[in-house]
């Protein structure tokens, strides 16, 4: 595809420059860093990473320096993943659906409607059932430094409104590569298809495929709207998004650097969560008061109930305690 190849060439030598070591000029950093990500310039992933780097550099006196790539400028979240368990990226901050491959449960926090906002979702990850997560994480060489957030999750499309869950019949949505979205949209009666999420602009704006979901944040920032008009206000699901260092380079860092490293992610985390609850009030406001752009609310009880099934098909998988303590935690 032509127009795929050529826009992707633009978007990595567009944002090739922010990809940069973190270092004073002049100086060599003892110990140097590499941190991957699939978001766009602007995007609060972007700046929380770059901000990340930026306090390890000032903390360690310039003795770490930490690459910050993003745009998919390493490569796609399922690669990024493969190089950080083998060390051959040592950070990255994913998206939940990608991670799940690796490790299934985390792809529970994405049930249906089972948070009403980030906040409620971040109350449950900070107690057992995020220590819980923590050591499935260690299962696959992997050292979790924080719970981003990306956030509640809305459709849009290029054909139609969607009040209710009939809407969808007929219309191919992409999602990624995540068996909770996967199961939720089958649930709900669309097609789906799974596409790289820097391939996603040229997908929509080819017709590959009518729609997607995704936050505010992320339908702003990669400028989903300019293909797909129509945004319902589904909030059909959260996603978190993981922060996680590859346990090969953790393992070689001496105490006072892991220290470092735990204390400005846990900051960059801090900035990325407020930056995020930011965009998605004002892209709310800016999507509504947008004539070109048609916004609506959905039927929520409707989708509940068409998506309901979800939540029994996750309870009776292999992990289906973990899934019962989550609904459990997250209900009250």
């Amino acid at each position: 595809m032509k127009n795929s190849i050529s826009r992707r060439s633009l978007i990595i030598g567009a944002f090739a420059a922010p990809a940069v070591l973190t270092l004073p000029r002049g100086a060599s950093a003892a110990t140097n860093l590499t941190l991957g990500h699939n978001a766009a310039p602007g995007n609060p992933r972007s700046i929380a990473t770059e901000r990340f780097g930026e306090m390890v550099k000032e903390r360690s006196g310039g003795r770490i320096g930490v690459r910050v790539a993003g745009s998919e400028q390493l490569g796609n979240e399922q690669s990024l993943l493969t190089s950080l368990r083998t060390g051959a990226v040592d950070m990255t901050v994913n998206s939940q659906g990608s991670t799940s491959a690796l490790v299934p449960e985390l792809a529970a926090l994405g049930l249906p409607f089972l948070f009403e906002d980030s906040a409620a979702a971040f109350k449950v990850l900070e107690g057992p059932i995020g220590e819980e997560l923590a050591q499935r994480f260690s299962k696959v060489q992997m050292v979790p430094l924080g719970w981003w957030d990306n956030g509640i999750r809305h459709i849009t499309n290029g054909k139609r409104p969607v009040v209710k869950p009939a809407d969808l019949k007929g219309l191919k949505i992409r999602t990624p590569p995540d068996p909770m979205t996967i199961d939720i949209f089958r649930a709900l009666g669309a097609g789906t298809e799974q596409i790289s999420f820097g391939e996603l602009y040229i997908a929509l704006q080819q017709g590959v495929v009518d729609g997607q979901e995704n936050p505010l944040t992320n339908i702003a920032s990669s400028k989903l709207f300019e293909v797909n008009k129509f945004i319902s206000l589904s909030g059909h699901k959260w996603e978190s998004s993981p922060f996680l260092m590859s346990q090969i380079t953790w393992t070689r860092l001496p105490a006072a650097d892991r220290e470092i490293i735990r204390t400005a992610a846990k900051e960059a985390g801090d900035l990325q969560r407020k930056l995020f609850a930011e965009n998605e009030a004002k892209y709310n406001s800016e999507f509504r008061a947008n004539p070109k752009l048609a916004v609506n609310e959905v039927d929520k009880t409707a989708f509940r109930e068409a998506s309901a099934t979800v939540i029994d098909t996750w309870r009776a998988k292999p992990f289906g305690e973990f899934v019962d303590q989550l609904v459990k935690t997250a209900r009250g």
